[in-house]
């Protein structure tokens, strides 16, 4: 039976939120909204996702001494999660992401990490692997994401499998990863472009893997991905949902509730920290997609990141008006 805690290793942003009409072009001025700071950072919206859900929930990260280090502590502390292992740098700012939201509830984002960028390891500097070692003992599952120092990824997903808990790894922000951290990674989460990109699989016109009738080949992008190590695989795919590849058994599209967008921003980090919320009780890959499918929606009505989450009886009011 495994543990219904959860840790997450990862990142901790201020976001700096303006909404406009459209993107500007490049070199191009717009008008925008009234600048607005929130909590973010994909490490921490996982966090607070499955925290706001009732779950137990770890976060091992850095802040700045700084005004917007004391916010994302405190989003973090009211939505229940455990900050004893975060550290609080002074001379160092808290990590900013610069992020502007259009009419149609889309996004673009730039990152600055802060103090996101000293979770390193080194000989000279235990600390990071000292945390998480003891946060990890009779966890259930280890959220990472690539916001952070890629050999604390590593590092942290190699005591996660010593421990015991189930590693679950997001792509994003997307690039190259060690084979042995995919080795590593009990369940992969990655968007459709992703999962064509990581696997190499054949692309059509518009960048999917190409089948008979230009959608994506699922088949062929799950084969190739096993053959990287990778066999249980969660494939988010827009508003459509996600498609489950779990080993052997069928490829499973799991369909999100239609709603109409205000922000998208952070739906895939309560995607994740939800889907890290039910494989920690126990479910099937495939319904713990279909839970995070639906609090994914929800996020997506709602203005930010965190604010947007759903506490259960407020997915509950969402589900019966649907």
């Amino acid at each position: 039976m495994q543990s219904s805690r959860i840790v997450v290793v990862g990142s901790l942003n201020a976001d700096l939120v303006v909404h406009t009409a459209r993107f500007p072009q490049p070199g191009e001025t717009l008008l925008g909204s009234e600048l607005t700071v929130v909590p973010g950072g994909k490490g921490a919206n996982q966090a607070v996702a499955a925290g706001r859900l009732g779950g137990s929930v770890s976060m091992v990260g850095a802040v700045g001494d700084d005004p917007h280090g004391r916010l994302l502590l405190d989003s973090l502390r009211d939505s229940g999660v455990d900050v004893d292992h975060i550290d609080r740098l002074h001379g160092v700012a808290t990590g900013t992401a610069v992020i502007t939201v259009d009419d149609a509830g889309e996004n673009t984002i730039i990152v600055s990490p802060g103090a996101n960028g000293t979770l390193g390891v080194d000989a000279a500097d235990s600390t990071v692997v000292d945390r998480v070692t003891t946060v990890l003992d009779g966890a259930g599952v280890l959220c990472l994401c690539l916001e952070i120092p890629m050999e604390t990824v590593l590092a942290s997903a190699k005591l996660a499998r010593d421990a015991g808990a189930l590693v679950l790894l997001n792509l994003s922000p997307y690039g190259p990863v060690p084979e042995e951290l995919l080795e590593l990674t009990d369940v992969l989460l990655v968007n459709e472009h992703e999962a064509v990109d990581l696997a190499g699989t054949t692309a059509r016109a518009d960048g999917g893997a190409a089948s008979d009738d230009g959608s994506v080949d699922w088949d062929a992008t799950a084969s190739a991905l096993g053959t990287l190590g990778v066999d249980r695989v969660v494939i988010t795919t827009g508003a459509a949902g996600s498609v489950v590849v779990d080993g052997a058994r069928p490829i499973v599209a799991v369909p999100s509730p239609k709603v109409t967008a205000v922000d998208t921003t952070g739906c895939g980090d309560a995607f994740m920290g939800s889907l890290a919320l039910r494989l920690a009780n126990g479910d099937e890959l495939v319904d713990a997609a279909r839970f995070a499918s639906t609090v994914g929606s929800y996020a997506a009505t709602g203005a930010g990141a965190q604010a947007s989450y759903p506490t259960p009886a407020q997915l509950e009011s969402f589900l019966a008006a649907r």
